[in-house]
């Protein structure tokens, strides 16, 4: 075995206090009472030397462990100033306290790293005490989604959003249910999804909210695309050879007139207008069919980057004519002129147009009638609203103007709103409608960043 210095002298001050003891007892079992007596004092003394060392070890110990206690792991324990016996017990205090802040640091950039990536993602992240509520966590696009800047415990959402608080309450581990919020003023389907795990003796539950509007809205077109390639496919192939038939049998019916004259003209009139009146019908449904292709028609976008600026400018000067012929006052704004997007300018322009052509409908009623086109970023994002002061869209409404032949107007067709739809879908993009009966609406077209 190897002694280091430091325990060398431990052990000479141990070996010296034993002969000491020994010579003294020896001396006083001999009946040399006088000279051991002249060594006691010096047995006083290294029982006194090595309880001063004992007392200074731990007086180093607690001091530690106060450091310990308080996290105070930057502190520095001085080793040349220190005994010799216990500058190798700093030197290993500093040690520990080095590796300690090492795993303290490891442990915040970790943190860090976590919380930011927490704050990036667009899902939405709520995590509580299950034993008495309080909130642990809640990252941004949770407080943006649910437009609730501060919550301390979970009970106290129920005053705020009664169907949420009780979608979470009730949603069980591992389970998954689609709710519906107002975020924004705009209606969205979100996804919640929990799970638990449990620290120091305490239950904690987490909520994911995640939005799957676009999810749903992508879903939902593509099966109107496929349901409408079925639905014009077989209108025309069952339509058209009636149409072409009643045609056929209107010749030969004249021409049988002209040759046979009947006794009773008024059943050759009756016949001839039952063939055109079936003619008429076949025509018109092959037109419908012609014209819900149209949805199907587009399959991908030409895509080039554009200047807002420049698409709002031809929207104004195609829709001058007619706005002021209608007395509706169009204002444009525009805070950030060099805003581009990458678009299909021909697909965009049609979606403007005809939520354009939409709003003069809803305005003309009103005594000042008003629409505001307008652009904006948002993280990155952009976006174009197109706002009137129309009549409004009542909320039984609101989730059914984009599906397809779905109308309000007495003889729409249902494919306008239906197209702009899938036109920004197609840039994989979106579009959202805000109302309010009496005070107008707000249609949002969202792009990719």
């Amino acid at each position: 075995m190897i002694f280091k210095p430091y325990e060398w002298r431990l052990l000479l001050r141990i070996v010296l206090l034993f002969l000491v003891l020994l010579a003294t007892s020896g001396l006083w079992v001999n009946s040399q009472k006088g000279y051991a007596a002249l060594l006691i004092p010096i047995v006083i003394f290294q029982l006194y030397d090595l309880f001063r060392l004992l007392k200074k070890t731990q007086d180093e110990v607690m001091d530690f462990a106060t450091t310990i206690h308080y996290r105070d792991f930057s502190r520095n324990f001085n080793v040349k100033q220190a005994p010799y016996e216990l500058q190798p017990l700093r030197e290993g205090f500093n040690e520990i306290n080095s590796t300690f802040r090492d795993i303290s640091r490891e442990k915040e950039i970790q943190y860090m790293y976590l919380q930011k990536i927490l704050e990036l993602i667009h899902t939405g992240i709520l995590s509580y005490r299950v034993s008495d509520g309080e909130i642990v966590w809640i990252n941004q696009a949770w407080k943006k989604m649910m437009n609730i800047p501060y919550l301390k415990n979970i009970n106290a959402l129920e005053n705020r959003d009664a169907n949420t608080y009780e979608a979470i309450m009730t949603l069980t581990v591992g389970e998954s249910q689609v709710i519906k919020l107002i975020s924004e003023k705009k209606h969205i389907k979100v996804l919640l999804s929990a799970t638990a795990f449990q620290t120091e003796g305490q239950l904690f539950k987490l909520i994911a909210f995640q939005n799957i509007n676009e999810a749903l809205d992508e879903t939902e077109a593509e099966a109107w695309r496929k349901l409408l390639s079925v639905m014009t496919h077989e209108i025309m192939n069952s339509v058209a050879p009636i149409s072409s038939l009643a045609e056929t049998l209107k010749t030969r019916v004249q021409q049988f007139a002209s040759s046979h004259p009947p006794a009773n003209e008024g059943l050759i009139e009756d016949l001839g207008l039952g063939i055109e009146t079936i003619k008429r019908r076949s025509e018109g449904l092959l037109k419908f069919a012609e014209t819900y292709r149209n949805l199907n028609k587009i399959v991908k976008p030409n895509l080039k980057k554009v200047y807002v600026r420049d698409l709002f400018e031809n929207l104004y000067h195609l829709m001058q004519p007619t706005l002021e012929q209608k007395e509706i006052d169009l204002e444009v704004i525009l805070k950030e002129p060099d805003l581009m997007i990458e678009v299909d300018p021909n697909l965009i322009d049609q979606v403007l147009i005809n939520l354009v052509i939409n709003a003069m409908e809803a305005v003309k009623e009103q005594n000042q009638p008003r629409i505001i086109l307008s652009a904006f970023q948002e993280y990155q994002k952009p976006y174009i609203k197109l706002a009137d002061n129309g009549v409004g869209i009542t909320p039984e409404l609101l989730e059914q103007i984009f599906i397809p032949f779905f109308s309000t107007k007495k003889g729409g067709s249902g494919i306008g709103l239906s197209l702009c739809k899938q036109i920004m879908l197609l840039h994989k993009g979106n579009i959202q409608v805000q109302s309010k009966i009496g005070e107008g609406s707000v249609f949002v077209l969202s792009f990719k960043a």
